[in-house]
């Protein structure tokens, strides 16, 4: 299933010509990332798993533990990324959206690439010896559990909870001013003309910054449109009551995508990275075979549901995927 999504979604980005876009490459990069963890990471754990003992030799053991960390490490840390981006996106859109180019794109998936090398190599380099049939990651110094652990979860962890706070407080803040703003009216022949000076003082980039920010939908059900709308004669209190609410269904759904994200990292990565603080820090605790197993497992899961949060809410990445499951060829 993680090798079958992901695939599905690299293959809607490079053949839509729609999902061309420096915020989805982010997204296929995130793809790439976890579609190398179902392939070269996934078959060894269940091998290794089942056999209950190392069978490979020790050069594969050394390569396997090397994709893992890495992998790992950088599927999270993609995530920290898309998390800045969409938050530079909410919080300066017009400025962002100038810089927001595929260069720069590229730009922070090398960084993302190399940060992950450099927080997975010293661990690898300087760990203990395991026996010929076994193949883990052991410490008898805690300074490189505190280096890795931070490095690939903490600080990532404290980043995205932080962005992504920030980036419903300013969506929420800007939905309240918009749906003041509708409020303003110009009548003009006994034609009521809505003027929404946030829009037209916008670029089509910066519209629906919720969506745009958090799920990147097309800007062509939000474009501003100059149709000239004839209301039923209705009262000023009445109007006035409907414009506050316009920004509720979309807050919910933010906080709903919001939870999906925050929860799905939290609840798959978290209890991975507290065992593997306590197991090296503290020599007398220790975890059975079984829970270490699961914990891994759980964190590798990760990378099934990473394709399906960050592309469900995107109405661009269900036609793409509609026309890529009925085998229609398009450009």
């Amino acid at each position: 299933m993680t090798t079958g999504i992901n695939s599905l979604v690299i293959s809607a980005i490079v053949v839509t010509r729609k999902l061309h876009h420096p915020a989805n490459y982010l997204i296929c990069s995130l793809a790439v990332t976890d579609l190398l963890v179902a392939i070269l990471v996934m078959p060894f754990s269940i091998v290794y798993i089942s056999k209950e003992t190392w069978i490979m030799g020790r050069v594969v053991c050394h390569i396997w533990l090397g994709v893992d960390v890495t992998c790992c490490t950088c599927s999270i840390l993609h995530l920290a990324a898309i998390a800045v981006d969409r938050y530079r996106a909410i919080t300066d859109a017009v400025e962002y959206s100038r810089k927001r180019t595929s260069r720069r794109a590229a730009v922070m998936i090398a960084a993302v690439w190399l940060i992950s090398v450099l927080i997975s190599l010293p661990p690898l380099v300087w760990r203990s010896r395991d026996g010929e049939y076994e193949c883990i990651i052991r410490h008898h110094q805690v300074a490189f559990t505190i280096y890795s652990t931070f490095g690939a979860f903490y600080i990532p962890l404290g980043l995205i909870l932080i962005l992504y706070y920030k980036i419903y407080r300013a969506a929420k803040t800007l939905y309240h001013r918009r749906g003041t703003s509708r409020l303003t009216k110009q009548e003009t022949n006994g034609t009521t003309l809505p003027i929404c000076p946030d829009r037209e003082q916008q670029s089509p980039d910066t519209v629906s910054p919720m969506d745009k920010s958090f799920s990147e939908h097309s800007t062509e059900g939000d474009r501003p449109r100059g149709t000239i709308k004839s209301l039923p004669s209705e009262s000023r209190r009445e109007r006035s009551f409907k414009g506050p609410w316009i920004s509720v269904p979309r807050e919910k759904r933010a906080a709903t995508m919001l939870g999906l994200i925050l929860g799905a990292f939290v609840i798959c990565w978290l209890p991975f990275f507290l065992k593997e603080v306590i197991v090296n820090v503290c020599a007398s605790c220790g975890v059975s075979g079984a829970t270490a197993d699961f914990l891994t497992w759980l964190g590798y899961l990760n990378s099934l549901i990473n394709p399906l949060i960050y592309t469900i809410f995107n109405e661009d990445f269900k036609k793409a995927f509609k026309k890529l499951v009925k085998c229609r060829h398009y450009l």
